[in-house]
């Protein structure tokens, strides 16, 4: 089916406006969540039905199907012994990120931002690359290990840079591994390193003052006047 037959088959906002057509494209219902959850790379059926965890099946295989008539993202069969198939975008996909990021940051700012709502892990990740401040990671130069459960990411901060990617990095100044409800709070919730190493929600191996500085670097914006 063509793109165009396939869009007269759902809303359409028959705007000539090229941000009307990204509605069409990323408007619907959890649309542009399932590529949020794409953004660091591809994932299984029950891998995003894992992460977005208010989606029933029908709904979220409706979305992977628009989102792949619309180029957005692919389907792939994973290589022996995996063979298993994932989701991923496409490259043009990803170049949903900065506007993702730029959705995050301008959202961050509202008065009635929901508090204590759980994150995804995908969706902390990317909150801690949105809400980076090189200013904060001025002087600092280390990389770590961070593992979430059974995923694990590693971080290069140097010369006020990160790059803050899925994997295990071959060296690491410190690990940290907790589950990403405990990280948000210590980045966002004000909650102590000192605590949560205390109660066994946190265990870091390395060098703690590199840790204790990552913690740092993702301030949320002042919020807008409602």
């Amino acid at each position: 089916m063509c793109y165009t037959r396939f869009m007269l088959n759902k809303r359409c906002y028959t705007d000539g406006c090229a941000a009307a057509h990204a509605l069409d494209l990323v408007g619907e219902r959890w649309a542009l969540l399932v590529v949020r959850e794409l953004m660091l790379g591809p994932k299984r059926f029950t891998d995003l039905r894992a992460s977005l965890t208010g989606i029933s099946p029908n709904v979220l295989t409706q979305r992977l199907e628009e989102l792949e008539k619309a180029s957005i993202v692919q389907r792939r069969k994973l290589p022996p012994p995996a063979n298993a198939w994932v989701y991923e975008l496409t490259a043009w996909g990803l170049e949903l990120e900065p506007a993702i990021m730029a959705l995050g940051r301008w959202a961050a700012r509202s008065p009635h931002l929901p508090q204590g709502r759980p994150l995804s892990t995908d969706a902390l990740i990317l909150s801690f690359r949105t809400m980076f401040d090189p200013a904060a990671a001025a002087g600092l130069k280390t990389k770590l290990k961070v593992r979430l459960g059974e995923e694990c990411f590693h971080a290069d901060i140097a010369g006020g840079r990160m790059t803050l990617e899925r994997g295990a990095s071959s060296q690491a100044d410190a690990v940290i591994e907790t589950d990403p409800g405990t990280l948000g709070a210590l980045v966002y919730g004000g909650h102590k390193l000192a605590d949560a190493l205390r109660s066994g929600a946190v265990k870091l191996e390395g060098d703690k003052s590199a840790v204790k500085h990552f913690l740092t670097l993702f301030p949320l914006p002042k919020t807008a006047s409602a």
